[in-house]
């Protein structure tokens, strides 16, 4: 802790400068220079462009307003920007090699899950300032690399995938949650229950046994369910976070990339699709059976899927392999590929993010001389191109902050 805190800086903020949608706007994660761009999602010109941390997540969170944005860098640093005043806040060094950060729905709180120390470190949102050092162990002399950290806005809490343990943590934020009990509790009415507390309120850790290593996966829109690939089964599993057990097995022979997986409507029923890390196809889910609905073959394994509600069309990249340049445009109405773009042949495209009204994609082309290429979403046809330094997240403040991680955008 005392680390940490020697490397924490404050920066003063000043006054909004510019007339921009501050909803539609995107930040824009380019690791081919170490540098962040913050695009005006209406006029797809830059605002402010400024350097990063070194190897910065591509995956930028926002305050629940949209105001500021916070960046978590894989040698631990975590940052603060304000959008409005385009003016660093505060940042800090919370860990050695960190793989995420999250930002809780009420905008008080960050998580930052690391890989060294094995560990989660809770951050005062307004300033960055240390909350709580959480040690990641079973409590027997285990101890695990976190995979990722997760907000579950519905739930007021933060779920956790770790790499080395065969559980899933939940950890609330609620001011009211109610402490963690053991195994046997006779009552649970309020100021009447008997049991024994084994974790105070907040950030109380809920362990999840799910049987195998869950590295990475995707929630339903209501948060209840998670959906996840075992490190080890062929299959991908359901785990019920009120329940704490397995619900279903999922028909998924090769590893999903499930972070990335969209929600949408498909014939009066909430469905689920995921592209696969091996083998060239998207898997479509019933979210009510747990069957699949149909697996659409792609020209190679994909990475990142997108939609968004005011568009039918969901985009897919096929990020490995020969045909790396290609992006699959499927309808969700018939779950056909109706068009494959190639914005520029040879060169990986990856990672579609849509405006606000979800009129316009960007594309990025995932290279060292890359650029972001807009396109007309109705017309599939490009409008823009601005070159960038390996653009590798993008992502819009509306769509972040108003949409659930894993919904249809």
């Amino acid at each position: 802790m005392a680390e940490t805190k020697a490397s924490h800086v404050i920066h003063n903020a000043v006054k909004p400068v510019h007339d921009a949608d501050p909803l539609n706007l995107f930040t824009v994660v380019e690791t081919g220079d170490h540098h962040v761009t913050i695009l005006d999602g209406d006029k797809f010109e830059s605002l402010w462009r400024f350097p990063s941390r070194y190897a910065l997540h591509g995956g930028a969170k926002y305050s629940p307003d949209g105001r500021f944005v916070y960046f978590g860098s894989r040698d631990g640093w975590v940052s603060k920007y304000d959008l409005y005043s385009l003016k660093p806040v505060a940042e800090i060094r919370a860990g050695i090699n960190t793989r995420n950060i999250a930002v809780s729905a009420d905008g008080k709180w960050v998580m930052v899950g690391n890989f060294l120390p094995h560990s989660l470190v809770v951050l005062h949102a307004e300033d960055l300032s240390p909350f709580r050092v959480i040690p990641v162990t079973d409590g027997k002399g285990k101890t695990s690399r976190v995979s990722a950290v997760y907000t579950a806005r519905p739930r007021n809490s933060f779920v956790v995938a770790l790499k080395d343990m065969t559980e899933i943590w939940e950890l609330s934020y609620d001011p009211d949650a109610p402490p963690i009990y053991g195994n046997f509790v006779h009552n649970y009415r309020k100021g009447q229950v008997e049991g024994v507390v084994v974790a105070e309120q907040p950030f109380g850790i809920r362990r999840i046994e799910v049987g195998d290593y869950m590295d990475d996966f995707f929630f339903d829109q209501a948060y209840t369910d998670v959906m996840g690939a075992a490190r080890n089964a062929k299959k991908g599993q359901v785990f019920n976070l009120d329940a704490r057990r397995k619900v279903a097995d999922l028909e998924l022979d090769s590893m999903p990339h499930l972070g990335s997986g969209i929600t949408f409507q498909y014939q009066g029923r909430d469905v689920m699709a995921t592209p696969h890390l091996r083998g060239g196809m998207v898997s479509v889910i019933d979210m009510e059976s747990w069957k699949t609905v149909k697996r659409i073959e792609t020209l190679g394994p994909g990475f990142f899927m997108r939609s968004h509600e005011n568009t039918p069309y969901a985009w897919v990249d096929v990020f490995f392999g020969k045909h790396r340049d290609a992006m699959h445009v499927i309808d969700k109405r018939t779950l056909e590929i109706v068009k494959t773009l190639r914005p520029e042949p040879g060169k990986t495209a990856a990672h579609v993010e849509f405006t606000r009204d979800g009129k316009h994609a960007l594309v990025s082309i995932w290279e060292n001389e890359g650029a972001l290429v807009i396109y007309d979403a109705d017309t599939l046809e490009e409008v823009k191109r601005i070159p960038m330094k390996k653009p590798s997240g993008k992502y819009n403040v509306y769509n972040k902050i108003t949409l659930s991680a894993g919904t249809s955008h």
